[in-house]
């Protein structure tokens, strides 16, 4: 007797049976949607707010870096949260991709201090933009649905609260910020160890601070000169971002 390979009409209504969906699938309402928004929203925003505020610009007084973090902090969350809800990790891949390689392309050099605070706030963003704050409930006997878990609340805002304090910990130990200034030096009798105390003192007389320590690089015996590298407090509100600059062609307003 040959056997019938050919499913029959029982059994293929019995595997369209069990290919249904017998439990639905559980749907984040708008106002979920929107409170989950505004407390990712708000809790980034307020942590980003006291790490500029409290840390990075007493000691800097930089206002544009104090716009561009904010800015940047909060455009980067709402970029996440949207791409988190797409589902897409292909593109989110490569939308971080993006958004850090944003960060090479620039006019001006950014200093080590302010691209450190860059990437703390980039970080920062993305724990608040991609951590999960909800979850499916309701799986045997009612609709699933979503609801606050106040676990995942409590671990996000304990990972932001450790963000702050890793900063307040380290800022507290910085008593003044150092800054750097490359000079090209016409004195090159100055620049042996021996008479290292008579360059530091003539470099603070034509300059007009108090270096901390100073360096020297590149000497051309053609021309008498060299390039010293100089480490200084800088007073409130001064800036130094341009003190590497040598020739008019690599600044950019």
């Amino acid at each position: 007797m040959i056997q019938n390979d050919i499913p029959s009409a029982i059994d293929l209504a019995d595997d369209n049976l069990i290919g249904v969906q017998t439990i639905t699938d559980a749907m984040m309402t708008t106002s979920q949607s929107l409170t989950e928004l505004g407390i990712r929203f708000f809790l980034n925003l307020l942590v980003c707010w006291v790490l500029v505020r409290f840390f990075y610009y007493p000691k800097s007084q930089r206002r544009d870096y104090y716009f561009t973090f904010m800015v940047f902090s909060s455009a980067m969350l709402l970029l996440l949260f949207m791409m988190g809800n797409a589902e897409v990790g292909v593109g989110l891949t490569l939308g971080l991709f993006a958004i850090f390689g944003v960060i090479r392309y620039r006019t001006e050099t950014v200093p080590i201090r302010e691209m450190t605070y860059l990437f703390i706030i980039i970080a920062v963003a993305a724990v608040n933009g991609l951590s999960p704050l909800y979850k499916i409930v309701g799986l045997t006997g009612t609709t699933p649905h979503y609801e606050l878990a106040t676990g995942h609340l409590a671990v996000l805002t304990v990972s932001n609260l450790l963000a702050v304090a890793l900063v307040g910990i380290l800022e507290s130990g910085k008593k003044h910020q150092t800054a750097t200034r490359l000079i090209l030096y016409d004195r090159i009798d100055l620049i042996v160890p021996e008479r290292r105390v008579e360059l530091k003192a003539d470099l603070e007389k034509r300059v007009g601070v108090s270096i901390d320590k100073l360096e020297v690089g590149h000497v051309d015996f053609l021309r008498d000169a060299a390039f010293i590298k100089i480490y200084y407090n800088p007073v409130n509100g001064e800036t130094a971002t341009i003190g590497e600059i040598t020739r008019a062609k690599d600044y950019t307003a």
